[in-house]
C-alpha cells in the first residue's frame, strides 16, 4: 500500500482514535488529524497544548465543553451523506475540551499550531459557507467550515461532496511553494467516505518533475496525505465520494496554481 494512504485501525476503547495522523507520522510540520467513533455516553477529553483544534461532528449529537465555554446537544446530521453542513467547535491552543457523545458520533479532530489569538467558539451550520464549484462532470458541492476569511491561526477546514462519475480538486492544483502572492505552502489531508461503502475513490498525487506520481484507490474511512504536488480526485460511477480537507502551513492563505497542462479546463468552466 502507498505510504500516502492512512487506513483506520481497530480501536481498543471508545476514546481511542480509529485513524491518527501526526506531524511525526506524516513526516511534515503542521497538520494533525484524528477520527473517533464514539458510542452514546463516551467522553473524549483532551488538552490542546500548542495546537489549535477544530472538532468537526461528521455525524451524531454531542455536548462539548472547553475551559470557558460549553454547548449542549449540538449536531444534526447522522451521516455526511445527508449533505447538510456540520456543527464544529474551534478550540484554541493552551485550552482543553471534553466531548460527550449523546448518540453514536463520528468526530474529526483537526489540529495545527496555534498562537492564542482566538477564543473558543461554536461553528454552527448557518456559519458554514456553502458553494458549488465546477460544471458538468467537474461539479462538486463545498462546505467551507473554517476558511481563511474566518478566525483561526493556522487551520483551514473544508468538506467536499463529489457525485458519482464526477471529478473534484480539479483541474489538478497544488500549493507546495512558500512563494506568496503566487502560491502558498500548505500540507493537506483528505479523509474519505464512499457510499455505498464497498466502493472507492481515485486520487492522483504528482509533482511537475514526477518525483512523486501515485495513483491511489482510496477506500471508505481512509485518509490520504498530500505533502506536495497536484492531487485531483474522481468518484467512480455508482459511488458518491465525500472528503474532509485539513490544510495548514506557515501562512494561513490558500493560494494555489493549476497544472499548466490542464489549466485550460478552468477557463472552459467559466460561465
Amino acid at each position: 500500500m502507498s505510504k500516502l494512504i492512512v487506513s483506520p485501525q481497530q480501536q481498543a476503547a471508545g476514546t481511542d482514535p480509529v485513524l491518527s495522523i501526526t506531524p511525526e507520522s506524516a513526516g511534515w510540520e503542521y497538520v494533525g488529524f484524528e477520527v473517533y467513533q464514539l458510542n452514546p455516553g463516551d467522553k473524549l477529553s483532551r488538552e490542546t497544548g500548542g495546537n489549535e483544534v477544530c472538532l468537526v461532528l461528521l455525524g451524531g449529537l454531542a455536548n462539548v465543553t472547553t475551559a470557558k465555554e460549553s454547548w449542549s446537544n449540538i449536531g444534526q446530521r447522522m451521516s455526511v451523506f445527508e449533505q447538510t453542513p456540520p456543527y464544529s467547535v474551534y478550540v484554541p491552543n493552551d485550552d482543553r475540551y471534553e466531548l460527550e457523545a449523546l448518540t453514536k458520533v463520528e468526530l474529526a479532530v483537526c489540529e495545527a499550531p496555534g498562537k492564542g489569538n482566538h477564543a473558543a467558539r461554536l461553528i454552527a451550520p448557518s456559519d458554514v459557507g456553502v458553494e458549488v464549484r465546477g460544471t458538468g462532470t467537474t461539479q462538486r458541492f463545498i462546505h467551507n467550515i473554517l476558511p481563511e476569511q474566518e478566525p483561526a491561526d493556522s487551520l483551514l477546514v473544508v468538506e467536499v461532496f463529489t457525485p458519482e462519475g464526477h471529478w473534484s480538486s480539479y483541474p489538478p492544483h497544488k500549493h507546495d511553494r512558500d512563494a506568496l502572492p503566487e502560491e502558498s505552502f500548505l500540507e493537506e489531508t483528505y479523509y474519505f467516505h464512499v457510499q455505498p461503502e464497498q466502493g472507492f475513490a481515485m486520487q492522483r498525487v504528482y509533482t511537475d518533475d514526477r518525483s512523486l506520481d501515485e495513483n491511489l484507490a482510496v477506500k471508505d474511512g481512509e485518509a490520504v496525505l498530500v505533502p506536495k504536488g497536484y492531487h485531483p480526485v474522481s468518484a467512480p460511477p455508482g459511488y458518491q465520494v465525500y472528503y474532509l480537507n485539513v490544510m495548514a502551513g506557515p501562512h494561513r492563505v490558500w493560494k494555489f496554481n493549476n497544472d499548466p497542462d490542464h489549466a485550460w479546463i478552468a477557463t472552459r468552466q467559466q460561465p
